[in-house]
């Protein structure tokens, strides 16, 4: 769950340390005076997009840190696949960095992280619900991914991959064919250009790095001049000339001079022997001195030979690639095209038949799918139609229809679509057509409940999902949340004074101004705290002692329903 949130510049917050408890989390305040910005907030700590217009006017930076603890198994074991594991800690420690000029970084335990890293690890700790969720609802294309989460088991996921496999086989196989089946003119023209070029590059007779030699040899017959020169010196240096007699000829006499003395002396004789060998690595190096002579002694037919080469490479380059690598890549590949062209009616028997083949096995699991999605869906509709019920929407009537495509896709054949008859005696129509902000956020929140059991990330957020929703309809959504509240950690943004009063903790969104800035503090509230802010949600403003009063009763229906709730 989350246990601390630090947020540091992040707009018209300057400073603040927010310590959430398990249990229902709610944060109220009036319109404008920060409570997105701190949805926002933890959406950036968990890789979420932002830019720097989140950064504090006058600031160079902004940063948000977040402490999780008592997580999922599965955000464990990710911290340990992505060696961000700290020793023995159960804490997991998120930071945040945005700069002004557009850069951002991040840490998981104090180690750096990418921000697609980070929002896949993030996906495991907070699940951020707000009206965008809602809008998914009316957006038909989102609907399988409900059902799929709600029938997924070992069985069906099995299936659902099996499938996935065997589309995407299916799909290269089509593509494959597609290539194949060209005109027989087109095809005609194709394998002309291919053997023309196949032909050029075969004559050239490459060898893999050759360019690279030939450069080097380049180099070196213009520079032979030079190094013969410089070669001859250091061999008169050792062998001797006419005018010097040579570092070999000097070590000789003193090899010999040493040698005629080292039986006196056991010094004489170390040193002799050292000379000896000097001599014979002197003698060595002029042998090879001079052999080199040799090699670097290029004639103008050499030289020739080389540009001329490296002409013709140079030539075919221009064609086939940057280097001899690339060009001898391309002519493999040219053979390989050259041979599937020539070949091409007989491989496109054998991928009508692979075709076949997969396509047997895709319909095969995607009738398995359906057949399961049919099932569930059924189930899925009682169980949503239970929990609007207990949401004020006892006559709704909701259905997650399942219809055969017939036409293969990512997920089987068929479609889902999500239907709803709001009132008795209406006809079911698509939710974009019929539904209001209100019941929208119930059937998300009642989705939520009836998916629960799937959902393993252990922090809810809801962002405003009261929107458009009003007395016994709040009341039970309230108890919903406090509800679910039991299993998970539960965070929500509200307006509404029965949401604010099933909280187990309360925290106050209040906006400031101090020397021309504007400043947001965050202030949790005791229980007469509760009683003022659920006075202000209820009656504006001005709090008299009648809305007060009628706050703590709200409260004290409240604590009575939550006790209810628990024993049930």
């Amino acid at each position: 769950m989350l246990k601390q949130l630090h947020i540091e510049n992040i707009a018209v917050i300057e400073h603040c340390d927010i310590e959430f408890q398990k249990g229902f989390n709610v944060l109220t305040g009036e319109t404008g005076a920060g409570k997105s910005i701190i949805i926002d907030s933890i959406g950036a700590v968990l890789g979420y997009r932002t830019t720097r217009d989140v950064v504090r006017h006058g600031t160079a930076k902004a940063f948000v840190s977040a402490v999780f603890d008592d997580c999922t198994q599965d955000v464990y074991s990710w911290l340990v696949d992505n060696s961000f594991n700290n020793s023995n800690d159960t804490e997991v420690h998120i930071f945040r960095e945005i700069s002004f000029d557009g850069k951002s970084s991040a840490k998981i335990n104090g180690r750096p992280v990418t921000a697609s890293l980070l929002r896949s690890f993030g996906a495991l700790l907070i699940n951020i619900l707000g009206q965008h969720d809602s809008q998914q609802l009316l957006d038909s294309e989102s609907h399988p991914v409900f059902i799929d989460r709600y029938a997924s088991s070992a069985e069906y996921d099995a299936c659902m991959k099996k499938y996935a496999d065997i589309y995407n086989a299916l799909i290269q196989k089509k593509a494959e064919r597609n290539k194949l089946d060209i005109d027989e003119n087109a095809k005609e023209r194709q394998v002309e250009m291919l053997k023309f070029q196949i032909e050029e590059l075969e004559g050239a007779e490459l060898v893999e790095d050759e360019d690279v030699h030939l450069l080097e040899k380049q180099k070196l017959i213009r520079e032979s001049v030079k190094i013969i020169e410089r070669i001859s010196e250091a061999n008169n240096a050792f062998a001797g000339s006419d005018d010097f007699p040579g570092v070999c000829s000097a070590l000789l006499i003193a090899s010999k001079a040493l040698e005629a003395i080292s039986g006196l002396s056991e010094k004489f004789s170390e040193i002799s022997g050292t000379v000896s060998e000097l001599y014979y690595t002197a003698t060595d190096i002029a042998d090879e001195l001079r052999n080199s002579v040799e090699r670097f002694d290029f004639s103008e037919n050499d030289a020739n030979a080389v540009e001329m080469r490296l002409d013709i490479i140079h030539k075919l380059k221009r064609k086939y690639g940057n280097t001899v690598s690339d060009m001898l890549l391309y002519l493999e590949n040219a053979k390989k095209e050259l041979s599937e062209i020539e070949f091409s009616e007989e491989r496109l028997i054998a991928l009508d038949a692979e075709i076949e083949k997969l396509e047997a096995q895709a319909f095969a699991l995607a009738d398995e799918l359906y057949n399961a999605r049919k099932k569930a869906a059924s189930n899925f509709e009682a169980c949503v139609m239970k929990e609007l019920s207990e949401l004020d929407m006892k006559n709704a009537k909701f259905y997650a229809r399942v219809t055969k495509t017939e036409q293969l896709n990512e997920r089987g054949y068929d479609s889902v679509e999500f239907l709803l008859a709001a009132n008795l005696g209406e006809p079911e129509k698509p939710l974009e057509r019929i539904a209001s902000g209100g019941e929208l956020s119930r059937i998300m929140l009642a989705l939520k409940n009836v998916l629960d059991e799937n959902d393993y990330v252990n922090t809810l957020i809801f962002d405003e999902i009261d929107t458009g929703v009003s007395g016994r309809a709040a009341q039970h959504i309230a108890e919903k949340l406090y509800k679910l509240s039991e299993k998970k950690q539960v965070l929500c943004v509200t307006h509404l004074a029965q949401i604010s009063a099933m909280s187990d903790n309360h925290f106050k969104i209040e906006k400031r101004e101090h020397d021309g800035r504007t400043f947001t503090d965050i202030i949790p509230l005791d229980k007469m705290g509760r009683a003022e802010e659920i006075a202000r949600i209820t009656g504006g403003s001005s709090i008299s002692e009648t809305t007060l009063k009628n706050a703590e009763e709200i409260l004290q229906f409240a604590e009575q329903r939550k006790k209810e709730i628990i024993n049930t």
